[in-house]
């Protein structure tokens, strides 16, 4: 045991900082793996629906039309149009001066009504009346204006306007007894209508 003592030992080598073990140098760290992220359903987007085929029609026979029968037609309504057009030409001819003749009646009117209270007929004045009187109503028949008489006529409605009704000894139920305005005439339509009074007959 003692020899094993007196071994020399072998002198032990100072430890300096030359000799020291170089710490390790910290090694950087991997990136981490990203981790998969769940992915998202994918919307479908709606397609247009095709358009369907149509079913082929049936051909129609073509038929040819009767271009002597349209012409036929179109030439009668031409001859209409043309002969309707020179009626309404001349109806405006004819009746252009029934809103002035119209406007004059009143004035006529008057003078018939003057002459009818005139007390003596052989007065100068009242044969002057009666002389304007009667030239007014020749200028009144050059442009196809006239009166017409409805006392004693059966009422007529496109003619006559009915004011009232009275019992009368001598007229008939239903025919004029008295005449309150004269009707008159243009040219075969009525410029103005009489204004009447209308019989009911004999008083009971």
């Amino acid at each position: 045991m003692e020899e094993t003592a007196d071994i020399a030992k072998e002198p032990e080598t100072p430890v300096t900082p030359e000799t020291e073990p170089a710490e390790e140098a910290p090694q950087p760290e991997a990136p981490k793996a990203e981790e998969p992220q769940a992915e998202e359903p994918a919307t479908e987007t709606p397609q247009p629906e095709a358009p369907k085929a149509e079913s082929p029609r049936p051909e129609v026979a073509k038929v040819e039309p009767d271009w002597k029968d349209l012409y036929a037609r179109m030439k009668a309504d031409f001859d209409n149009y043309k002969k309707r057009a020179l009626r309404d030409r001349e109806d405006t001819y004819r009746y252009a001066e029934a809103d002035i003749l119209g406007d004059v009646l009143p004035a006529i009117d008057n003078l018939a009504l003057a002459l009818s209270k005139a007390a003596n007929q052989e007065d100068p004045f009242v044969k002057g009346v009666q002389l304007v009187y009667d030239s007014m109503l020749a200028a009144l028949k050059n442009h196809g204006a006239e009166p017409f008489d409805s006392v004693g006529e059966t009422l007529d409605p496109e003619r006559m306007e009915a004011i009232a009704t009275l019992p009368s000894e001598t007229i008939e139920e239903g025919k004029v007894s008295n005449e309150v305005k004269r009707g008159w005439m243009l040219k075969g339509k009525v410029l103005r209508p009489a204004q009447v009074v209308v019989s009911n007959g004999r008083q009971a």
